[in-house]
C-alpha cells in the first residue's frame, strides 16, 4: 500500500497530459521535403484548417504548381 502514494499521482499526472496533448495531424517530413514552415499550408492559430496552398499540397502531394496561390 505504501506504493499508491506515489502511483496515484502519477497516473493523474500522466492522465492530465494525455487529454491536454493535440494530435498532429501534418509530418515534420513534409516540412523537410518542401523546406517551408507550417504556416505556409495551415492557417495559423488553427492548424487543422487548410489555406489555399495545403489544399493543393493535399492533392498533388508536392507544392511544385501550389506555389502560385502562396499569399506574398
Amino acid at each position: 500500500m505504501r506504493y499508491m502514494r506515489f502511483v496515484a499521482p502519477v497516473m493523474v499526472l500522466a492522465a492530465g497530459f494525455m487529454i491536454n496533448t493535440t494530435l498532429s495531424y501534418g509530418k515534420s517530413e513534409y516540412t523537410k521535403k518542401e523546406k517551408k514552415a507550417c504556416s505556409v499550408c495551415h492557417v495559423t492559430g488553427n492548424m487543422k484548417q487548410l489555406t489555399e496552398v495545403g489544399k493543393c499540397y493535399q492533392k498533388a502531394k508536392s507544392l511544385q504548381g501550389c506555389e502560385s496561390s502562396e499569399k506574398k
